[in-house]
């Protein structure tokens, strides 16, 4: 059957994707962005779509429209930019996730949260698994976005206590591909475009540190397949590839596939920057029948191919 559904932070570079994904399912698609992390040009293509609509909107003011379906994806997700103005990146994770609960309880229609990895801040477990609580910085520089995204959870899980919401909270680790943002300072697109650019590839301490790194059409799918679960399935469900790789690791790998001579550069470790990020995906398994499919050569060539394209050559 066909839905309509609203993708808040549609035109960033996940929801871009998920936009895509359900208007091949034939559904109505409302996307909502302000547009600070998102772009026009992630979405542009779809507007020739008769079942797709854009509205600029900042989450953090309510919003009043008919839908089926909510995925609540708007938050600027690099540390880069939710550290460029902390207080509205926690305002975005905090009212925003009000404004979308409060919408959804009087539609009474399904609601998904983009929450994130970086709920488990700086693990003192290794793989993470959702029962675990955390090792977070409550007011250290990326506190905005970790504990945001905490308080959303939190939210949420009240929500569906006190409304009995049908809720779904999909925690999201390292994803990567096209359409990512060229400044967004997260390591993929980093080490890529310095590649390209034959810039320094800058490695954040000794490079020993390792994260997970998901293809973004695995993500989406896992997405979809959560929204689509019976109204038992809440989550937090962890969505990511459990193939753990060190920067060294990734670095060598882009330098690989880009035939670059870039050499790399050293630079001291941020506040706060896990030294191990890695998903036990077990409940994925189980829950939703989802695991990664896209092994992370075939997805850096695809996000080579874009950053080649979308830098000029």
């Amino acid at each position: 059957m066909s839905s309509r559904v609203l993708i808040t932070g549609g035109a960033g570079f996940i929801g871009s994707h998920l936009c895509e994904r359900l208007l091949d399912e034939g559904h109505e698609v409302i996307c909502v962005d302000n547009f600070f992390t998102g772009s026009r040009r992630n979405v542009e293509h779809l507007f020739p779509n008769p079942r797709f609509e854009v509205i600029r909107h900042d989450v953090t003011f309510p919003l009043y429209l008919e839908v089926d379906q909510i995925y609540n994806l708007a938050c600027p997700a690099s540390p880069v930019h939710y550290q460029h103005d902390p207080v509205q990146t926690t305002k975005t994770s905090v009212m925003g996730a009000i404004n979308m609960l409060g919408l959804a309880k009087r539609l009474r229609v399904p609601i998904l949260q983009a929450s994130t990895s970086e709920v488990y801040g700086d693990p003192a477990v290794h793989p993470q698994t959702e029962d675990y609580w955390g090792n977070v910085n409550p007011i250290g520089p990326r506190s905005c976005y970790d504990e945001g995204k905490r308080a959303a959870e939190t939210l949420f899980f009240d929500y569906r206590r006190q409304h009995d919401l049908d809720i779904k909270v999909i925690r999201i680790f390292n994803t990567y591909g096209p359409r990512m943002h060229p400044n967004d300072g997260r390591v993929v697109s980093n080490f890529v475009v310095q590649a390209l650019r034959g810039e320094p590839i800058t490695i954040y301490g000794d490079g020993s540190q390792t994260r997970s790194f998901c293809y973004v059409d695995d993500l989406v799918d896992g997405m979809v397949r959560l929204m689509n679960t019976g109204h038992e399935v809440t989550g937090p469900i962890n969505v990511g590839n459990p193939g753990e790789f060190t920067m060294l690791e990734l670095a060598q790998a882009v330098l690989n596939i880009t035939g670059s001579g870039s050499v790399i550069e050293h630079r001291e470790l941020p506040q706060d920057d896990p030294k191990q990020r890695q998903p036990d995906i077990d409940l994925a398994r189980r829950e939703l029948g989802w695991e990664p499919t896209v092994e992370l050569h075939a997805g850096l060539v695809k996000t080579v191919e874009y950053f080649r394209r979308a830098l000029g050559g």
